[in-house]
């Protein structure tokens, strides 16, 4: 897909190790530690950490939520997504729009989000609500960026999706 700046480049880097721990309930209904582990990072610059297929989410099942690899089709199942993604030193530009809300928390780095009328510069403590409008992310700095992002579904904001 074609932007303001360009066609759509792929840019792969490989998450380090993460660590997950999500609560829930025990046989007896008590509050819990009931999943500690790793994420399994192969979806390239994504690593999903909780999704659910519908929302308000079901709280009482006791076990993990399925962890699809990042794509578009599961921002787009009427569900949610928790993830951690990172942006590669020198990302090409790939502008979209999405049918959701996401709230996104810079960790470490900086990238550049750009708008039809402008851009700014997200830093480490930064955090944006990005309202499904069509956008796209560039890394200038050289140096690789994380952000924690949850997804959830929206009403369509200008034209709507376009991945």
């Amino acid at each position: 897909m074609a932007g303001p700046q360009g066609p759509r480049t792929e840019a792969r880097l490989v998450l380090e190790v993460t660590r997950r721990v999500i609560t829930g309930l025990d046989a007896d209904g008590r509050s819990a530690i009931v999943i500690d582990d790793t994420l399994d990072h192969s979806g390239g610059n994504a690593a999903v950490i909780w999704a659910s297929t519908s929302v308000p989410m079901d709280n009482s099942q006791p076990a993990d939520a399925p962890l699809p690899p990042f794509s578009f089709d599961l921002v787009h199942s009427g569900g949610s997504a928790f993830m951690l993604m990172d942006f590669p030193a020198e990302v090409q530009e790939f502008w979209h729009a999405t049918d959701t809300t996401e709230y996104l928390v810079m960790l470490s780095g900086e990238i550049v989000l750009m708008a039809e009328t402008g851009e700014v510069t997200l830093r480490a403590g930064d955090v944006l609500v990005d309202r499904g409008n069509y956008h796209c992310w560039r890394n200038d700095s050289g140096k690789p960026a994380r952000a924690a992002i949850a997804m959830l579904p929206a009403h369509p904001a200008g034209k709507g999706r376009t991945v």
